[in-house]
């Protein structure tokens, strides 16, 4: 009994001819019969309601990254209107300048629309090596695998309740939830953008950034932008 209600929990899709085969396989030799028996008894031949589980997630400690496009990180922050209608807002920031890509708000963002945020994104900026993202249904799907793949991104999932692994974007969300989910009564959907698009515009230019000692992430962008076209100089006047 122990043996199939531990299979069972393991394998809930399955019935009992894989069941009596896994124990076969053990080696234990069981009657058939005797096993079907108890089988019917612990009302195994009923299917069984299940959740989908998530694949096991590795812990990945939050490593400061040293190059801007190298690392973002992204997630959702969540509102209602005045009618009361829910909104969603998708928040994008890359991890070592700070800067918030994208603050794009609408009433579902399923996963084609992250996909559409991100080519806005990488279409200004170009591509990073990889995302942090929690195990939200938008971001284990299928359609965002198949486009990271294609694109050469790698997903890094953190691990399911443990949100600080995800530690940049959660201030971030928390600093944009203050300014302005906090601040504001919204009547639209549009006025809300336009508040997006301003706090954004704002963050990245006006807002010193303790972890940057005191700079603003505009700022982090530009210096590195700038080294990176003079590594660039130099690398091709010395091929020269």
């Amino acid at each position: 009994m122990d043996k199939l209600q531990s299979l069972a929990e393991r394998y809930p899709t399955r019935g009992f001819d894989d069941y009596y085969g896994k124990i076969r396989l053990e080696g234990l030799v069981w009657n058939r019969k005797r096993v079907l028996r108890v089988y019917r008894s612990m009302r195994l031949v009923f299917r069984r309601k299940h959740k989908r589980r998530l694949p096991a997630r590795i812990k990945q400690p939050l490593e400061a990254a040293q190059l801007i496009n190298y690392s973002y990180s992204m997630d959702f922050v969540s509102d209602a209107l005045m009618s009361g209608r829910r909104v969603r807002i998708l928040n994008i920031m890359d991890d070592c300048s700070r800067e918030c890509l994208a603050a794009y708000a609408d009433y579902s963002i399923p996963a084609w629309k992250v996909i559409m945020v991100l080519e806005q994104v990488i279409n200004e900026r170009g591509k990073p090596v990889k995302i942090r993202v929690d195990n939200g249904p938008e971001f284990i799907s299928k359609e965002l695998k198949n486009w990271c793949d294609d694109n050469k991104i790698a997903l890094q999932f953190i691990q399911p309740g443990k949100p600080m692994q995800n530690g940049y974007i959660e201030r971030l969300n928390r600093t944009f939830r203050e300014d302005v989910l906090n601040a504001y009564l919204f009547e639209n959907l549009e006025q809300l953008r336009i508040l997006c698009d301003e706090w954004v515009y704002d963050y990245n230019h006006m807002k010193p950034h303790s972890a940057l000692k005191g700079m603003v992430p505009a700022m982090i962008s530009k210096q590195q932008t700038e080294v990176n076209t003079k590594n660039v100089l130099i690398e091709e006047i010395t091929l020269n």
